[in-house]
């Protein structure tokens, strides 16, 4: 683990060429809403993954930069594209694991992971047929999360009652 924290810490001529391409073209060029959540939402996951293995001021930086475009994403799709959108739904899965596995917080985890849930099982009716498959698989998804999420979380608790206990 080491050497990749060395490695991580490094110049990286990729991780500078993906930030200028998403930053300066893609991301401020972005016309339409969707496309821009869309970006956002890419920045935030490349950022997840390496905050998966970054270490000490790195990883700090690499979790301020997911969360960053993760929320600036967020705040966007909340505004305009409707609940039960492919990529509000995608955004909303990521940014909920980035919450339970990267800030340890399964709390705020599962509150937008159900709050997303709710709202688009609310307007169900109003998906198109070009989208329906997509969201409905992405619903399940956050549906899986929330129960393992809920699960762990009860089995923690129980695994505390007992030492206590004990």
């Amino acid at each position: 683990m080491h050497s990749l924290c060395n490695f991580l810490t490094m110049p990286n001529v990729v991780t500078y060429f993906f930030q200028e391409l998403l930053d300066k073209y893609l991301i401020a060029n972005a016309t339409n809403p969707e496309s821009k959540v869309f970006y956002l939402k890419m920045k935030g996951d490349y950022f997840r993954y390496l905050a998966e293995v970054a270490c000490g001021d790195d990883r700090k930086q690499t979790i301020d930069n997911s969360q960053g475009a993760y929320q600036e994403a967020f705040d966007i799709s909340k505004k305009e594209m409707q609940p039960t959108h492919p990529i509000r739904l995608g955004l909303a899965l990521n940014f909920s694991v980035f919450y339970y596995e990267i800030l340890n917080n399964p709390e705020l985890a599962c509150t937008l992971a159900k709050t997303a849930f709710d709202e688009a099982i609310a307007e169900l009716d109003t998906l198109n047929e070009d989208s329906y498959k997509d969201s409905t698989l992405i619903m399940q998804l956050l549906r899986d999360n929330l129960t393992l999420w809920t699960s762990d979380s009860a089995g923690e608790e129980c695994d505390a009652a007992e030492g206590a206990e004990n």
